[in-house]
Formats: C-alpha cells, sequence, structure tokens
C-alpha cells in the first residue's frame, strides 16, 4: 500500500522529528484500499503549529500557504511532486451556508476528534507512514469492502453539500447508502437552498466524468430524498414504458441501466474530462421528455405505451436540468443536440442526412451521438443490444468525413474574392446557399465548389 509514494516524501515522514505524529488522512487512503490511482495526497500532522509547521517544510521544497485559512500548506518536493500538509482543525456551525463555520485549529486535538469531523467513514481512514498500518476509528474499511456509504458523525448534517457529496461517491465507488445516513439526509433535505450553485455543479460534474457506476449515485439521490431537487429526473420514476421494448422496467430504471452502460465504454473511459461530462449528460437526459409523452396508443392492432416526439421535447428539459446546475455554455451546446437526435439510426441513412447530422450536432460529433446511442441500447436488460444501425451510422460517417467533426464549407470568401467579387452582404448568401449544395451533396471538392459558384451566379443574374 502507498508503494509508488514519492521517495523524497517517504524519507521525509521518516526522518523529520517533527513528523513523527503526521498521517497521510482522506481520499487517497480510500483510493490506496480500493486500488485506485490517486494523484492527491494529504497529510495531517500532530502536535505542531502551522507556523512550525512552515518552518520545517521550507527546506525540503516550495511552499505555498494558500490554504492558509484552512490550515493548509501546500510543498512542492524537490522532486516535482506536490502534497497537501495541513494541521487538525475544528469546524463549528455558526451560520446557514457553505462559509457558515468557524474554523479553529488545535495541533493537540485527537485523531479521533479530527477524524469525526469527515464526511464518510470511507474519509475518515487514515495511515501512518512509519508503521505501515492503517488507523481506522469508525470502521471505513469494513464500510468500502461492504459497498456502504455511512456518514461518520451527526456533524454531518452541518454541511447538507455532503449529501451530493454522497451521490457522486456512491457512484463513483458503487456504493449503497447506510439507512441512518439516508434517514440523515431526507432530515436535511429541506437545507438544499443554503448550497451555492457551483458546489452543485461540482459534484454533478464528479458524478458524470469519475462514477464506475452513475446508478448508485442516481439511486442514492432518490433514497436520500434529494431527488425532489432535481425534478427533470424524478419524474422519471414510475413512467411506464412497453415491456417488449423496455423490458427493464421504468424510464428511471431504465436510464439507470443507460448511464451505467456508457460508464463501461472504453470509448466514454478514454475521453477528456469535458467529453465524459457531456456524454454522461447526454444518456442521462436522453429521456427527460418521455413523462410528458408516455401514453398508450393504437399501433398494428394493439395498444402499446409510446412516447411519440420525446426526443426534440427533450432538448430543452435537458437545458432546464443544465441551468439548474449553472452548467457552462459549453454543455447547453453539446448535450441538447444529443438528446434531440438520440433516435435518427432508426430512420433510412444518407450521405446527405448523415452531413446534416454532423452539421445539427456540431459542437458536439456524430462519434459522441454513437456513444449516447450504444448506451442507450444496451440499457435493456435483458434484451440483447442490437448495434448494427450504431455500426452503420458510424462507418458512413467515417467514409464521409465527418464521424469526429462537422462538414467544413469548401467555397470559402476568398474564392469569391478570386473572382473579383467585392466583400459585401452577398457575401453571406452566397456562402450560406454553397453550404446547403454541399450538404445535399451538389459538390464534394473546390473544383465541384467554383462549378456550382458559376451556376448560381447566372441563375441569379
Amino acid at each position: 500500500m502507498f508503494e509508488d509514494l514519492s521517495e523524497e516524501l517517504v524519507n521525509l515522514l521518516a526522518k523529520e522529528p517533527a513528523l513523527e505524529r503526521a498521517y497521510l488522512v482522506g481520499g487517497c487512503v480510500r483510493d490506496a484500499l480500493i486500488g485506485a490511482s490517486g494523484k492527491d495526497v494529504d497529510v495531517e500532522v500532530y502536535g505542531v503549529s502551522y507556523e512550525d509547521l512552515c518552518a520545517v517544510l521550507e527546506p525540503h521544497g516550495r511552499v505555498d500557504l494558500v490554504g492558509r485559512s484552512f490550515g493548509v500548506i501546500k510543498l512542492r518536493l524537490k522532486d516535482g511532486e506536490t502534497y497537501d500538509f495541513s494541521i487538525p482543525r475544528r469546524d463549528s456551525k455558526i451560520a446557514d451556508g457553505h462559509k457558515g463555520f468557524e474554523v479553529t485549529f488545535d495541533p493537540d486535538i485527537t485523531l479521533e476528534e479530527a477524524a469525526q469531523r469527515r464526511d464518510f467513514t470511507i474519509n475518515s481512514l487514515m495511515w501512518d507512514p512509519r508503521e505501515k498500518k492503517i488507523i481506522d476509528l469508525f470502521g471505513g474499511e469494513s464500510d468500502l469492502k461492504q459497498g456502504v456509504l455511512r456518514h461518520t458523525s451527526d456533524a454531518f448534517a452541518e454541511d447538507p453539500l455532503r449529501v451530493l457529496r454522497g451521490m457522486q461517491f456512491a457512484g463513483r465507488f458503487d456504493l449503497k447508502g447506510h439507512e441512518s445516513t439516508l434517514t440523515l439526509c431526507r432530515e436535511i433535505a429541506g437545507d438544499y437552498p443554503q448550497l451555492a450553485v457551483e458546489r452543485v455543479r461540482e459534484e454533478w460534474f464528479k458524478w458524470a466524468s469519475r462514477s464506475k457506476r452513475p446508478s448508485s449515485g442516481l439511486r442514492f439521490l432518490v433514497e436520500s430524498g434529494w431527488s425532489i431537487h432535481f425534478p427533470e429526473i424524478d419524474a422519471l420514476r414510475g413512467v411506464p414504458q412497453d415491456p417488449e421494448w423496455h423490458p427493464e422496467g421504468d424510464v428511471f430504471v431504465h436510464t439507470c441501466h443507460c448511464c451505467d452502460a456508457m460508464a463501461q465504454l472504453p470509448e466514454w473511459q478514454a475521453e477528456d474530462e469535458e467529453s465524459r461530462i457531456a456524454h454522461m449528460f447526454g444518456i442521462l437526459s436522453h429521456d427527460f421528455a418521455k413523462p410528458e409523452t408516455t401514453h398508450e396508443a393504437e399501433r398494428n392492432g394493439r395498444m402499446r405505451i409510446v412516447s411519440p416526439g420525446h426526443e426534440p421535447l427533450g432538448g430543452p428539459v435537458a437545458e432546464s436540468f443544465l441551468k439548474r446546475i449553472d452548467a457552462p455554455n459549453t454543455f447547453f451546446k453539446r448535450v441538447p443536440p444529443l438528446v434531440k437526435n438520440h433516435l435518427v439510426h432508426t430512420q433510412p441513412l444518407s450521405e446527405k442526412g448523415v452531413r446534416r447530422l454532423a452539421k445539427r450536432l456540431f459542437p458536439e460529433t456524430i462519434e459522441g451521438l454513437c456513444l449516447v446511442v450504444t448506451a442507450d441500447l444496451q440499457g435493456r436488460p435483458p434484451k440483447v443490444a442490437d448495434l448494427s444501425d450504431v455500426d452503420r451510422l458510424r462507418e458512413l460517417a467515417s467514409n464521409l468525413n465527418v464521424l469526429d467533426e462537422s462538414p467544413q464549407p469548401i467555397l470559402l470568401g476568398r474564392h469569391l474574392m478570386d473572382r473579383g467579387m467585392e466583400p459585401g452582404k452577398s457575401f453571406g448568401s452566397i456562402l450560406n446557399s454553397a453550404m446547403e449544395a454541399q450538404l445535399e451533396g451538389e459538390f464534394i471538392d473546390l473544383k465541384g465548389a467554383v462549378d456550382w459558384l458559376e451556376r448560381y451566379l447566372d441563375s441569379n443574374n
């Protein structure tokens, strides 16, 4: 355990007398136990003041005091690795909101008192680097092995953000909330308005980009009573689906399976963080309009459960969710087009249709849409997913060079000026018409574009 720690840090902790009571704490211990890779290593030091700790660390590297108000010192060692050192503190709730805490530092606080202020038992673990053993005062190691998410103490209720932290931890590590923790979460559900929206967004982004089993996070959200604060998700519960197409259950159950399927796709796992978030939100929200469109109707002589038009109507509902968590503008551009086009593969595919699809999706891509469609099809157990339509869409888009990008205009303003035309209002009209013609397949290269331009100008003179 912790075999990959910086040798310089190991030597510092082992040989510096003032760091005799220094422990690795929190998430790094949790992650090491489950074999997860993590670069953030936090060291908590007992028995020294903040000033004395600064003096001890300064000879060993670059010291940054940006976290002074929280008793944190960033140390960049000579080997280039950076670690957070802190002294134990007490947090006392004195007002509503995430800033309503009075922080006091006490180097003589006990290990139990310090660990008690952490949100969940899995985050209250410590590691003694000299004895090379875990210090587990609240049963966090057992909870981790059993897949249980349990609050460390009643101080949990002082910061309602911990419920959303629980959501993303449940998703990231496939944990189920302990009943006592879920009860406490329900008791503080009314404190949600205290939360700053940027902190809410941060927890959703962690859920969307890091989850191993996203459904565990969504179920924690429901079981904690906090899904009411995200009505776009809460409304999915109990919405029926036709069992022939969706044997797995209602729309919420389907969405859970779909999110899990997305998290298992190697292509999603290999993406950059923004794309993982965009595509997870895309599959989370792909059926957001089913609650308002689902009804029974006759199809081919039998009554079926249908949801006509839920794709285009789902775009604005997805935007509502993104607005609720104050997502940056890039996600408003990327997520709704995925929702509005997630059934396009069920329609006949043509070259011009695929080119127009790539244009509609921009700045999202057909490849991103294929991930959403794949996760949707795989989210219907025990029904086996037929991905042949997705494969055809991906192949056709690849052949047209629009799998990972929108069609780029072939005819440009400089080509008009090469003909002696003066820039002006007419340029925009001509270039727009040229782009429409290109999407229709009337030309595929510059020679064809110039020929088209000649015909266009002749017909408009």
